[in-house]
C-alpha cells in the first residue's frame, strides 16, 4: 500500500511531514517526500496521521490472560503459590490456544506487532500467533525448583522439540530458550538450558532481580553472587539475552549486562501493581545497556496497553531518581520499537525506514488531547492515548483499522477464553 501526505517519525525520532511511505509484501520499499512511481494498491490518505514503527513488547505471558484480575492485593509469592500456580496446573493446549489469541488481540489493537512470550504449551502459542497474524518470540520457560535429573523433565523435551517451529510465519515465529529464574531452578539445569541456547543458536529468556527477597536469597544460596553473576556463571547469558525486571541489580551486575550484551526489559506497571519496585532505567542507559519495554502478563498488569506503559516508565524513572530530566521522550520510544526489535533478534524491524519490514501503526492526530504539537515526541509519549492507535499493519498486512480487526473474529475469541476460564475454574 501507499501511505501519501502523513506524518512519521524517521529513525532518530524527528517529525518528517508530508511525506509519502510505500509497502510491498512485508517490506517497507519507499519513504520519501515525492510520490514514487509505480502501483502500491490501496493509496491511503494520511492527513492528520502519524506513522510511527510498531511496539515489540519485550516480556509476556500471553496465555494468563485467562488470570486477568483473578489474584488482586496480593505479594507476587501469595499470589503465584496460592492462585496462579495451582490455576495452571488446570490449563490444556486449548484454554492455551484462545488465551493466546485474546493476547494477540489486544496486542494487536493496542500496537504490540511483536511479543517475546515465555510460557508453555508450546505448539499451541504457535498456532495461535500464527493464526492471529502477529509476531512472537517463545521460549517453553524452564524450571526444576527440586533439583530432578534434568534428562527426566518433560519441559526439556518440550522445549527442545520447540525448534521446529522456528521460522514459521515467514519468520514472524522465534523460537527462543528460557530458565524461568534462578530461584526456581538448580544448577545443573541452569547450564542444560544454557548449553541448548548455543547449540541451537537460540536468543536467551528469563526472569532477573525482580523482587528484593528473590535477589537477596539468590545471594545467601549461591555464596554471595547476585542473580546476575550467577547466571551469567552459568552460561545463560552467551547468547543473546532478555533479562526481565531486573528492579534490585547492583554494583557489577551492570557491568555484566553491558558486557554481555543482555537486554534489560523493563515491567514497569506490573513491578508497581505488585510492588516489586522500580527498575533503575538511567542507570542502564548510562551503562549502554539496550533497555526494552514489557507488559508482563495481565494477571499482573491488567492490560495490554503499551502507550501505558511507555509513559509509566517515563514517569517513574524521574521520580526514582527526584530529576525530572531523566528518560527523553525520544529513548522511552526508542525502547518501545527498536529497542524491543533488537532484543527479539529482529534487526530488520522497529524503524520506518526502506528495507525495513513493514510493521507500521497509524495514530490519529486530529483528537484533542494530540493537539497543539510543540514536539511529536512529546505528544506520543505524555498525551496519547490507545484510541489514538488508527491502524495496526504487521509485516505489511493490516490487522486492525479504525477499531475493527481485519482478520479475526474477536466475538469468538472473548467466548471462548471466558469458557476456558470458566472451565478451570469449577475444578479448582
Amino acid at each position: 500500500m501507499l501511505f501519501r501526505n502523513v506524518s512519521l517519525l524517521d529513525e532518530n525520532f524527528s517529525l518528517c511531514q508530508d511525506m509519502y511511505l510505500a509497502t510491498k509484501d512485508d517490506r517497507i520499499v519507499y519513504v520519501g517526500k515525492t510520490k514514487p512511481s509505480g502501483d502500491f494498491g490501496r493509496e491511503y490518505d494520511g492527513k492528520n496521521r502519524l506513522l510511527t514503527p510498531g511496539f515489540y513488547n519485550a516480556h509476556a505471558h500471553s496465555p494468563m490472560a485467562l488470570m486477568r484480575g483473578y489474584g488482586e492485593n496480593l505479594a507476587l509469592q501469595d499470589w503465584l503459590n496460592t492462585r496462579i500456580f495451582p490455576f495452571e496446573d488446570k490449563l490444556s493446549g486449548n484454554a492455551v490456544y484462545w488465551a493466546t489469541m485474546l493476547c494477540m488481540a489486544e496486542s494487536i489493537r493496542f500496537g504490540i506487532v511483536s511479543s517475546s512470550d515465555m510460557y508453555y504449551f508450546t505448539e499451541d502459542m504457535v498456532r495461535a500467533v500464527l493464526d492471529s497474524g502477529a509476531k512472537n518470540n517463545i521460549s517453553r520457560a524452564i524450571s526444576n525448583p527440586f533439583g530432578a535429573p534434568v534428562s527426566e523433565l518433560p519441559s526439556i523435551r518440550e522445549m527442545r522439540e520447540s525448534v521446529r517451529f522456528d521460522g514459521l510465519g515467514n519468520g514472524r515465529i522465534k523460537i527462543d530458550a528460557s530458565l524461568h529464574a534462578e530461584y526456581t531452578s538448580d544448577e545443573a539445569t541452569a547450564r542444560a538450558v544454557a548449553d541448548f541456547a548455543a547449540e541451537e543458536n537460540l536468543n536467551m529468556h528469563v526472569h532477573v532481580s525482580e523482587t528484593k527477597l528473590e535477589h537477596e536469597e539468590c545471594k545467601e544460596r549461591r555464596g554471595g553472587r547476585t542473580p546476575v553473576r550467577y547466571l551469567n556463571d552459568c552460561g545463560i547469558f552467551d547468547t543473546p539475552t532478555i533479562a526481565a525486571h531486573c528492579v534490585w541489580i547492583e554494583g557489577e551486575d551492570y557491568d555484566i549486562l553491558k558486557e554481555k550484551g543482555v537486554t534489560v526489559a523493563t515491567n514497569p506497571v506490573s513491578n508497581l501493581k505488585l510492588a516489586s519496585g522500580i527498575c533503575d532505567v538511567p542507570a542502564l542507559l548510562e551503562k549502554g545497556i539496550n533497555v526494552a519495554i514489557g507488559t508482563d502478563s495481565v494477571a499482573s498488569n491488567n492490560n495490554l496497553s503499551f502507550l501505558e506503559e511507555i509513559k509509566t516508565m517515563a514517569l517513574i524513572a524521574k521520580v526514582k531518581h527526584m530529576d525530572p530530566t531523566l528518560i527523553t521522550p525520544a529513548q522511552a520510544l526508542y525502547a518501545a520499537t527498536r529497542g524491543g526489535a533488537l532484543a527479539q533478534g529482529r534487526s530488520d524491524c522497529g524503524v520506518l525506514k526502506e528495507g525495513m519490514k513493514a510493521d507500521i501503526l497509524a495514530f490519529r492526530t486530529d483528537t484533542p488531547e494530540m493537539n497543539p504539537v510543540h514536539d511529536m515526541t512529546n505528544n506520543m509519549v505524555y498525551s496519547a492515548s490507545d484510541g489514538d492507535i488508527a491502524m495496526t499493519v504487521i509485516d505489511g498486512e493490516v490487522l486492525y483499522e479504525d477499531g475493527e480487526f481485519t482478520n479475526l473474529d474477536i466475538e469468538r475469541i472473548c467466548f471462548e477464553a471466558a469458557k476456558a476460564a470458566d472451565g478451570i475454574l469449577k475444578e479448582l
